[in-house]
């Protein structure tokens, strides 16, 4: 039986929920792929490191940081100190951890993608394997990841980049082959779905931000959401993967919601009409461009009936037509399986 070793970068809600669905399919795993999945190595931003080769106890591993903040005293192979405070924890587990594949769940810079981006070229030039949820790389540096990736005869996935596990470049590249993308669109940031939603039915901004807080999904501080930077992140990887764009953020013609006033919002829903910000992005003269600011859409529209902090894109292809890919209200297991599936993938690929 082959052995899987795993590097975690991160440990915030979703690399919990990840060492919790890989505990709990672990037997299921060696069953159907004659696979043993170990972490051996947990890498966090404030309370240190994790450098076990023989396996790291996950759930001892979830329940330290979910009850107490901290791992256990005595945890094997824990490391603290002030050199490990943000990335440097990273960096040692990629020069020290024993690892077969890297799982990139840090934080996301959506200004440069770093040091996301350094992490990954460390780990193929260590010829490891890598799955990332942090959207930065695909959307600052994919072509280059790619190429390496290819070159060095390593697996390189991020499904979980967009849209959370929702199958989006799976469904494209494994059913969809040698259709050719044309156009790709949709609402791709729940925050700001969320807030035009409630501005429309009169619900005043502070309660908005309020709700949006304690029900998880709206940022201490929401500007990245509401300024379109991080729909536009979005846009570009999947343009990047679907259309080999090679574009990044800063290409993408950019405006948010931040200057929208509830009176306008309800303006438009007196004309029949809902206030969405949307993704766009097409070829034009050989080169893909990409837009994304609010639009007024008719409430007869698909469009207007995406609600709350579900998603949508819609593909454009030459020989499918139009495909629309729904994910509603997604939580964090769904982050977390898109991550799993990946390294199911890397099992058995």
């Amino acid at each position: 039986m082959k052995t899987l070793r795993i590097a975690l970068l991160g440990f915030g809600n979703s690399g919990k929920a990840l060492a919790e669905l890989l505990a709990d399919k672990q037997q299921e795993i060696i069953e159907t792929y004659d696979c043993k999945v170990i972490v051996t190595a947990i890498a966090t931003g404030s309370r240190g490191i994790v450098l076990n080769s023989e396996g790291i106890d996950l759930r001892r591993a979830v329940s330290d940081i979910t009850e107490n903040g901290a791992f256990s005293e005595g945890t094997p192979g824990l490391e603290t100190g002030q050199e490990l405070l943000g990335d440097g924890g990273a960096e040692q587990v990629l020069a020290r951890g024993d690892f077969d594949v890297l799982c990139e769940l840090t934080p996301l810079n959506i200004k440069t993608g770093q040091p996301a981006i350094g992490h990954i070229r460390k780990a193929f030039a260590r010829d490891a394997h890598v799955v990332t949820a942090n959207k930065g790389p695909i959307a600052w540096a994919y072509r280059e990841l790619r190429d390496t990736a290819a070159e060095r005869g390593l697996r390189f996935y991020y499904e979980t980049t967009v849209m959370d596990g929702t199958p989006v470049f799976n469904l494209v590249e494994h059913t969809l082959k040698l259709c050719r993308v044309q156009e790709v669109s949709g609402i791709l940031n729940s925050t700001t779905n969320f807030v035009l939603e409630e501005m429309e039915k009169g619900v005043p901004y502070d309660e908005i931000m309020r709700s949006g807080r304690e029900k998880g999904f709206i940022e201490a501080d929401p500007a990245m959401d509401l300024e379109g930077y991080d729909a536009a992140a979005k846009i570009t990887a999947l343009l990047n993967v679907l259309m080999d764009a090679d574009m990044t953020p800063d290409q993408v013609d950019r405006k948010g919601i931040e200057n929208v006033t509830p009176e306008q919002v309800r303006a438009l829903a007196t004309e029949g009409k809902s206030l969405k910000l949307l993704c766009r992005g097409w070829r034009e003269n050989g080169r893909v461009f990409a837009r994304v600011a609010p639009e007024a859409v008719e409430k007869t529209e698909f469009l207007a009936t995406v609600h709350g902090t579900t998603s949508v894109v819609t593909i454009q292809t030459d020989l499918m037509g139009r495909l629309s890919i729904v994910e509603e209200e997604p939580e964090i297991l769904q982050t977390a399986y898109g991550v799993f599936s990946d390294l199911l993938r890397v099992i058995t690929e």
